[in-house]
């Protein structure tokens, strides 16, 4: 008697199951064809310059955290050339995936030098930085009208440290040199003041040592060219950038554009990123 509406009872059950199975199957084959997640995108790897430290970055990283980039911002120990990219090489290879490694001021002597020979490393990035070619020096590619090209003692204080190589120093900039230097323009005293009193030292091993084989000759590289900058001349930052077949952007900053004009220089490090 009450077997019929028993047997209809079940079979609703199993149709609703099917429709079930049905959505969620949909739903995954949705979700495979959906763009692809924040993990598709390369690891962005930020390498401060000389006289500075990560924080330094910190707008940038902001940013590109909040587009959904995995940024990295090891120290840049600013020993010399070759031991500076050897630590950077060593610590690229410990990240996932492709990279992007940006470099300002003389991080770009660091990825200039890191990047060599490793495909992981799929785009670099010049922030107001340097761009040496096989053999160039620090010193040989500071050029008036650079504060940094006259006597070092006017602009330096020398500090010994321990383990150093015969010879070497470590560098500070002069508090009296470092804002006209760094942020001729665009920042407020007091932020200048903190950067300058929490400068890292840059050794004097750095000076004349000689850069490697350029990783620019095989990887596809972008600069960002500050028109104000007092330490990089306009003029060598292009001619560098140029040389190495970077797209130049310029922008009206001074040497320490990724704290004053930081969306532009996201949006660079954005098209590097999403290049091929």
């Amino acid at each position: 008697m009450h077997a019929a509406p028993l047997r209809r009872g079940a079979l609703r059950t199993v149709a609703l199951a099917i429709a079930a199975t049905l959505v969620v199957t949909g739903s995954i084959a949705a979700a495979s064809t959906a763009r692809p997640s924040n993990r598709a995108k390369p690891t962005i790897v930020l390498v401060h310059g000389a006289w500075a430290d990560g924080s330094s970055w910190s707008k940038v990283t902001e940013r590109l955290q909040s587009a959904g980039y995995d940024v990295r911002v090891p120290p840049n120990n600013l020993r010399g050339v070759a031991r500076d990219a050897a630590d950077l090489a060593n610590f690229v290879r410990s990240v996932p995936g492709p990279v992007v490694l940006v470099g300002h001021s003389y991080g770009g002597m660091a990825i200039t030098n890191a990047a060599t020979g490793n495909p992981q490393v799929k785009a670099l990035v010049y922030v107001n930085a340097l761009i040496p070619d096989l053999g160039d020096t620090l010193v040989g590619m500071t050029h008036p009208p650079s504060v940094f090209a006259q006597d070092p003692a006017n602009v330096l204080d020398f500090v010994p440290y321990t383990d150093a190589p015969e010879g070497a120093l470590d560098t500070y900039v002069k508090s009296s040199v470092f804002g006209d230097a760094f942020a001729s323009r665009g920042l407020p005293r007091r932020v200048v003041a903190q950067l300058a009193a929490s400068q890292r030292p840059l050794s004097t091993q750095v000076f004349d040592e000689p850069s490697g084989a350029p990783a620019w000759r095989d990887i596809a590289s972008w600069a960002v060219v500050g028109q104000h900058d007092r330490i990089i001349p306009i003029a060598d930052q292009v001619a560098m950038a140029e040389r190495a077949g970077a797209h130049v952007v310029k922008v009206d900053a001074p040497h320490l554009s990724m704290l004053t004009h930081d969306r532009a220089v996201v949006h660079v490090i954005e098209r590097a990123a999403q290049s091929r």
